[in-house]
């Protein structure tokens, strides 16, 4: 499955926010990769167009989700009722490599999006093995039972201590409920979705 493998404190800087998670040296350098980093670059302000365009690529990579796949996401929210940025995140937080890190089953999206690819994870009782999946209010999802005592699980789950109102966690069964499709405060991401909309509608 195509995804972006590249360094992620580089892309990170690049935002100035800890978009894969915690990271020790975005702590230590808080400007931008490279040699001009710390400097301002090119001197002036940033455009209209390249503000929007970042916004774009830190959703992107926050998700772990690549241009073609996000440009059929923006199309599908806008075709759907309501406010297009927020079906966008919508539809983001509701791909099931999302939720298993949002159920604290990874610590990472990239870890997520991995123990689905590798056949660890179940939907309502069924081997589910593509991240994209899209979940519903009513699904549930799950560890498949040989995968219980998998390592990698346990220590996550043991160490996860983030609940979120939209979903519902069974530690005796390990496996998570969405309750509902998230509103957009119930969202932590720090994306303006906004201007993600401006730039695909030039």
């Amino acid at each position: 499955m195509a995804r972006y493998t590249g360094p992620k404190t580089k892309i990170a800087r690049r935002f100035k926010d800890p978009i894969f998670g915690p990271d020790k040296a975005l702590e230590k350098k808080n400007y931008g990769p490279g040699q001009h980093g710390p400097t301002k670059r090119r001197g002036g302000k940033q455009s209209e167009y390249s503000i929007q365009l970042g916004e774009k690529q830190k959703a992107k990579y926050t998700y772990g989700i690549l241009e073609k796949q996000f440009s059929n996401m923006f199309e599908k929210a806008s075709r759907m009722k309501g406010i297009t940025g927020e079906n966008l995140l919508q539809l983001c937080e509701s791909r099931l490599d999302n939720v298993v890190f949002r159920l604290g089953v990874s610590p990472t999206r990239r870890g997520a999006r991995q123990l689905v690819s590798h056949k660890h994870i179940t939907v309502n009782g069924q081997l589910v093995n593509i991240p994209s999946y899209q979940l519903k209010p009513g699904d549930v999802v799950g560890v498949r039972e040989k995968s219980k005592s998998l390592e990698a699980i346990t220590g996550s789950l043991a160490g996860s201590d983030k609940s979120f109102e939209w979903l519902t966690w069974d530690h005796a069964e390990m496996n998570g409920t969405v309750m509902s499709i998230p509103s957009r405060e119930l969202i932590p991401e720090n994306i303006k979705e906004q201007l993600i909309v401006e730039l695909y509608s030039k």
